[in-house]
């Protein structure tokens, strides 16, 4: 990545991580537990969700995370099924968030006014918005510990298949870590054959490209 697409990357890394992690506590407080909001962390504010490791694998590796947003599942009136919405919000967070960037992607296409150089930038910045936001929204429905995708399959599991899932939780974090190493140091990345379709059939029907 060369220095004027890292630059340009910036605020859309700030913009997916942000809007992720506040939906995943807009929708815990709206389902019963302000543990979010409580804490300060019920903010647009990027500083409040920001995880350093997980925003420079944003820039380096594609993929990232925020800073978890604190979730009391005790508190909510239905936890496992409010748990699953709550856990799938921030990624469909995500996922609208690309869906509105293409509408806007489309609608600056068919504008005559702008000048080339702005809207090169515009294009770039939607375009990348797009990727970053489709990026943590697959990335995160992963069903492995501690993603979003662990919390939603564990909650749609029988009690006592989910109690056997969460025997593994221990181990995920080194599945994923291996996972990620294996992508970028042994030229095996089985995370790109996985979200890679996804992610660009979604970039192509939301960019028209």
């Amino acid at each position: 990545m060369n220095f004027n697409n890292l630059l340009i990357s910036i605020p859309t890394i700030l913009y997916a991580l942000t809007i992720h992690e506040y939906f995943h506590g807009w929708t815990a407080n709206k389902f019963g537990d302000p543990t979010a909001r409580l804490q300060g962390r019920l903010t647009l504010n990027p500083l409040a969700h920001i995880d350093i490791l997980g925003a420079l694998c944003f820039v380096f590796a594609h993929f990232g995370w925020g800073k978890p947003v604190p979730i009391n599942p005790s508190n909510f009136r239905n936890p496992r099924r409010d748990n699953v919405i709550v856990s799938f919000a921030g990624p469909a967070a995500n996922f609208v968030s690309a869906l509105l960037f293409g509408v806007i992607f489309q609608l600056l296409r068919k504008a005559p006014f702008i000048p080339m150089n702005v809207s090169t930038i515009l294009y770039n910045l939607l375009i990348l918005g797009i990727m970053m936001n489709l990026s943590l929204a697959f990335f995160n429905m992963i069903p492995l510990f501690p993603l979003d995708g662990s919390h939603i399959l564990e909650g749609l599991l029988p009690y006592p298949m989910a109690q056997k899932y969460k025997e593994i939780e221990r181990y995920s974090p080194f599945i994923l870590l291996g996972l990620v190493i294996m992508g970028n140091y042994g030229n095996i990345s089985i995370l790109s054959m996985i979200l890679g379709p996804p992610i660009q059939y979604f970039l192509r029907l939301f960019t028209g490209l």
